[in-house]
């Protein structure tokens, strides 16, 4: 799914009018994952309407048999109709895509049904009586008139839902790049005031680094090379260690990840200001951050590491949860389950733990 043109929709434009290209609601039906959740749905369905009529047990069996074929042949010749019919119903709004989809489900429907009692007629000595075929088209179509209509009604509400996560994930990002903390402004700006007679290389540089600082955050991008990140928060860390002296002491072990694994925006360098912020400032003596990443099996891993005072570490980990949240909720939209991030306090060690999947640039 595209989330750039989900994201970069005018507010108020209704899904007919962005409707294009990958960002359709319906799944894509030529997925082998996909194709599994119609024959289970399927089986299910099968079950509960051999499970309906009051009678002997064997019986149930095998109806059970009948019912299970005939339903799982309507619903994978209905699922590789919307696989073959997807790039031209994602061409359409979303109210016409969903009108055609229902007319293909239920004339793939009436196709089988008919089939079915042409296969039946010519299996048997005696001829089926019309009113039978009758019967078993109507309660076929009506079945499937309904399962099909609360199936697009399901796809539609979870496409919708999708596009509002990210657009509030989209409206968090934003938020954070409008905003960078005040007092590391205001800290920056003294920093490179006092260097400016003594040193002026460093308030050269240290001016050149957070212009790029602030270039980064005001940058329109969902997902941005890892090595992008990485060089945001070394200069981050570069002002904030003209500051700290000392006292901020940073380890970097990344290099095996491919500096061409994609990641959403600003993730890396808010975390890394939590470090300083909540941690490194209120430590006596300062500490050390330790940034770490590991890729295994197409999953990269990325911890950050920071010291807390032992009296001020569960407000610590409380303070946080801002950036946490909005981190959590942006791996979830970008990558479903696969993105995580996970929070552990050990002694006056906070440390924080990002996955997400391996995509290229």
């Amino acid at each position: 799914m595209s989330n750039k043109n989900q994201l970069n929709a005018v507010p108020g434009e209704t899904a007919e009018n962005t409707n294009k290209g990958d960002d359709f609601f319906l799944p894509d039906f030529c997925d082998v994952r996909m194709v599994f959740a119609v024959v289970v749905i399927g089986e299910l369905l099968a079950i509960v309407l051999s499970l309906a009529p009051t009678q002997r047990s064997a019986q149930r069996w095998e109806d059970l048999g009948i019912i299970s074929l005939f339903i799982q042949w309507v619903a994978l010749i209905s699922a590789a109709v919307l696989c073959l019919a997807r790039p031209w119903l994602a061409k359409l709004t979303d109210t016409k895509a969903a009108t055609a989809s229902y007319v293909l489900l239920l004339t793939t429907t009436t196709l089988v049904s008919q089939a079915t009692y042409y296969t039946i007629q010519s299996l048997i000595s005696h001829p089926v009586k019309g009113s039978w075929y009758t019967d078993f088209l109507l309660s076929s179509l009506g079945i499937s008139a309904i399962v099909s209509a609360v199936a697009l009604r399901y796809f539609y509400i979870q496409h919708q839902y999708i596009r509002n996560l990210q657009a509030k994930s989209q409206a968090r990002i934003q938020a954070l790049q409008s905003r960078i903390r005040p007092h590391f402004l205001f800290n920056s700006l003294n920093t490179i005031a006092s260097l400016a007679s003594t040193q002026p290389d460093l308030a050269e540089e240290a001016t050149l680094d957070l212009a790029d600082l602030f270039r980064g955050t005001l940058a329109d991008s969902n997902e941005v090379p890892i090595k992008d990140e990485w060089n945001l928060a070394r200069r981050y860390l570069r002002i904030e260690k003209l500051r700290l002296g000392k006292r901020l002491q940073v380890e970097w072990s990344v290099d095996t990840i491919p500096s061409n694994a994609l990641m959403p925006q600003l993730t890396i360098q808010p975390l890394v200001e939590n470090a300083i912020y909540h941690g490194i400032e209120h430590v006596e003596n300062g500490g050390t951050i330790v940034i770490a990443g590991t890729i295994e099996d197409d999953l990269i891993s990325i911890t950050i590491t920071n010291p807390v005072p032992a009296t001020t570490a569960i407000q610590s980990r409380t303070s946080n949860k801002m950036a946490q949240e909005n981190t959590r909720l942006r791996l979830q939209a970008s990558y479903g389950k696969r993105g995580k991030l996970a929070v552990k306090l050990e002694g006056t060690h906070y440390q924080l733990t990002l996955s997400f999947p391996y995509k290229q640039s």
